[in-house]
Parts: structure tokens; C-alpha cells; sequence
């Protein structure tokens, strides 16, 4: 394909073009996917604070807003919603009575599971209707190529 010829920061042009065209078609796959599905009514920082509590499990509110960067106000507001819509429920902290701890409810683990159904499925559906065979052998190698560099 070519010389690889190296930029002045001691970057390849071709690793700096391959980092800004993954970071373009990443965030256009992620938001082509949350597409497929209906939010219910759920505001991006609703849907975060959800699939956090899903991924790390269950923390107190000062924990959430410290991790999501906001004001405590702002993710008390948040779980307040989400509480009422049923997706989290509140329990007091076994190791600090005064605190209480936020986690996923089965309705709300059940929410975010149709979620993720929703974008897999659509997203196996345009690569077998878009792609040969070939094609999605070269994205499984791609893809292990990626989890590979991610945990370098």
C-alpha cells in the first residue's frame, strides 16, 4: 500500500488515520444501533446511570456522580426517575446506615437486555444482508485485532 511515513510526533499517518476513521465509524455504529430501539422515554444521562449500575453494580448516589462526572443533584434527580419508572430501587447500605445504595431491578435488567437484543439483532441482520461470507470473516478478524490492542 505503501511507505508508511512517520508524522512529526513520531505517529505513523497511517496509525492517526486509522484512529480518527475507527473513532468516526464507532460512534456512527453506537448511535445507528441505539436507533433500533425505543428508548422509553429515557434521556441519554437516565441511560447511563442505568447501564452503569448494570455494569458495575450497585453504589450510592455521591459514587454515581462522582463516576458520571454530574452534580450529585443532577444523578439524585435521575435515580428519582428511574426509581419511579421501576428500572432501580433504593436500599440502605448495609456498611453506613445513612447511605443508600442504587442497583437494577429485574425490570430494569430485563430493559436494558431488550436494548441490547434490539441493536445485536439489527446489526446481525445488516451483516448478513450487506456482507458475504468473506466479509464477515475480515470483521471477526478485525475484531480480534481490536480486543487485542484494547487490552494492550
Amino acid at each position: 500500500m505503501g511507505e508508511v511515513i512517520d508524522t512529526t510526533d513520531g505517529v505513523s499517518d497511517s496509525a492517526a488515520q486509522a484512529a480518527r476513521e475507527l473513532r468516526v465509524v464507532f460512534s456512527r455504529l453506537r448511535r445507528r444501533m441505539r436507533e433500533t430501539y425505543d428508548p422509553g422515554d429515557l434521556t441519554p444521562s437516565q441511560t447511563s446511570v442505568l447501564s452503569r449500575l448494570d455494569k458495575d453494580g450497585e453504589a450510592s448516589v455521591s459514587d454515581l456522580a462522582a463516576a458520571e462526572r454530574v452534580r450529585h443533584q443532577s444523578v439524585a434527580t435521575t435515580v428519582g426517575v428511574l426509581v419511579e419508572r421501576g428500572l432501580v430501587s433504593r436500599r440502605p447500605d448495609p456498611t453506613d446506615g445513612r447511605r443508600q445504595l442504587v442497583f437494577v431491578t429485574d425490570v430494569g435488567h430485563a430493559f436494558l437486555e431488550d436494548r441490547r437484543r434490539a441493536g445485536e439483532g439489527w446489526l446481525t441482520r445488516a451483516l448478513e444482508d450487506r456482507c458475504t461470507e468473506e466479509e464477515r470473516r475480515t470483521v471477526l478478524e478485525v475484531t480480534a485485532l481490536l480486543e487485542r490492542i484494547v487490552r494492550s
